[in-house]
């Protein structure tokens, strides 16, 4: 059994964060490097608040091509600046002061330079692409929750993102209900249908079973009538 560590059983804290880059493309190839865009990506938090005080460092691992590809944040903003010319795969790993809260968060975001999907958000020359998520921090140990509950302004100015993650929910909720209520009338429709095939098979069923009853009644006639001829012929 490990050591034990004193935490607030039955509580949940959730931090909700922000991830994801912002590209401005520079117009034309850069003759030295062949580079298109300058981007930068990034993790901040959703409400406002510094979330140093309970994220130790913040990890972002680009592509290998570039020189130095693990960059380490220790202070916010969290966030790595740099140029280039492609689409990649960037691995976010978040790390906690308290060594015995969870090791780490880790993210995966696809770097965005072009306008591709609903989620990349368009202006000018410039290219947004981010994303909401949730840490959730279950019964948390007595000094993680006393760093998660003690966080201070990030800013005395306004806080907002460049995506309105509200009306991002409301959109994906009404596009959820849309899709239940269509799953719902094909299911009706679908109901319906069996219910037409059901009744079209039992009128066959009954339309076979009277003919198959009229043959027999037929036949038995036939034999009947043809016995009779018999007798009278040999009388």
């Amino acid at each position: 059994m490990g050591p034990f560590f004193p935490s607030f059983q039955g509580v949940c804290i959730v931090k909700p964060i922000v991830y994801g880059n912002i590209a401005r493309y520079f117009g034309k190839k850069r003759e030295e490097d062949g580079h298109t865009h300058q981007w930068t990506v990034y993790v901040k938090p959703y409400h406002n608040e510094d979330m140093s005080a309970y994220v130790k460092k913040v990890h972002f691992k680009l592509h290998e091509s570039y020189a130095d590809p693990n960059r380490i944040i220790m202070k916010p903003p969290y966030e790595v600046t740099e140029t280039g010319w492609g689409e990649f795969e960037i691995v976010i790993k978040i790390y906690f002061h308290d060594p015995n809260e969870r090791p780490t968060v880790t993210l995966y975001h696809i770097l965005k330079l072009f306008q591709s999907g609903p989620d990349a958000i368009q202006a000018r020359k410039t290219l947004i692409s981010e994303f909401y998520e949730e840490i959730v921090f279950q019964d948390p140990t007595n000094l993680m929750h006393h760093m998660l509950t003690s966080t201070s302004q990030l800013s005395h100015g306004t806080w907002k993102h460049d995506t309105d993650f509200e009306e991002k929910k409301e959109k994906t909720i009404q596009n959820i209900m849309n899709a239940k209520n269509k799953i719902r009338h094909e299911i009706s429709d679908l109901k319906d249908r069996l219910k037409l095939a059901k009744d079209t098979i039992f009128k066959f069923k009954s339309e076979i079973t009277k003919f198959q009853l009229m043959i027999t009644f037929n036949a038995k006639m036939r034999i009947k009538i043809m016995r009779k001829r018999l007798l009278n012929k040999f009388r």
